[in-house]
């Protein structure tokens, strides 16, 4: 699990592309302390696994389902990433929970200033995330915890501080390019819940068993709503 607050921007040093399958070789030095093979590494808030490393880089693989759906496919030799190591037990909780598991991807349509801020006006590739963002809300965007300032029909709004934004590659992004995007995962689990709270309701209709699940009428008959 993480956090969503970057440590250190790394710097791509190769990319071994064989298909969709591919081997990020990845400058860092942060990250690189009490590292082991084996542990999680979220790279542009995508999760993933420490195959090898040395005093000043690491090397991770990248599977065709990971290829597909987010945006290391356009990663280039000398592009920064967003680096954060899984959270240790017991540390502080200063972001919200990040599991490094990309839903979409997202353009960025615009980007202004606002006082000592920069906004960044983004769209979803795909509608359905749109369900999953509500104004005030998390959102990771390549690996970073923000708050939406916006969100209707599956376009959204963010705003970064200074601090944020010299600390992160999102200094670098600039309108048309594709950032990846993890929606809050506690309401993923709840409308998830809702759905099959909803299954099971029909399956009452038809006579047959219910196997449980959150319905609307349960959380108004509860005083959730």
């Amino acid at each position: 699990m993480f956090t969503g607050l970057v440590e250190e921007v790394g710097r791509l040093q190769s990319v071994l592309k064989r298909g969709e399958a591919m081997v990020l070789h990845i400058r860092a030095s942060k990250v690189l302390d009490g590292m082991k093979l084996g542990d999680s590494i979220a790279v542009n808030g995508v999760c993933l696994t420490s195959t090898s490393y040395d005093g000043v880089s690491f090397m991770a693989d990248v599977m065709p389902q990971t290829f597909r759906h987010t945006n290391l496919k356009d990663l280039k030799p000398g592009d920064p990433v967003n680096l954060e190591r899984a959270m240790a037990a017991g540390g502080r909780f200063g972001g919200h929970i990040v599991q490094g598991h990309v839903d979409g991807l997202a353009t960025i349509v615009r980007r202004t200033s606002d006082a000592n801020a920069v906004v960044y006006e983004l769209r979803a590739s795909r509608p359905e995330m749109a369900k999953y963002m509500i104004s005030q809300g998390s959102i990771t965007i390549d690996g970073i915890s923000l708050t939406l300032t916006r969100a209707e029909h599956g376009e959204f709004s963010v705003s970064i501080i200074p601090h944020t934004l010299a600390q992160t590659a999102l200094q670098s992004k600039m309108p048309g390019d594709m950032v990846n995007i993890e929606c809050d995962v506690l309401g993923k689990y709840v409308d998830h819940l809702l759905r099959y709270g909803r299954q099971g309701a029909e399956n009452d209709t038809k006579g047959t068993d219910r196997s449980g699940g959150l319905s609307t009428a349960f959380l108004a008959e509860h005083g959730f709503m």
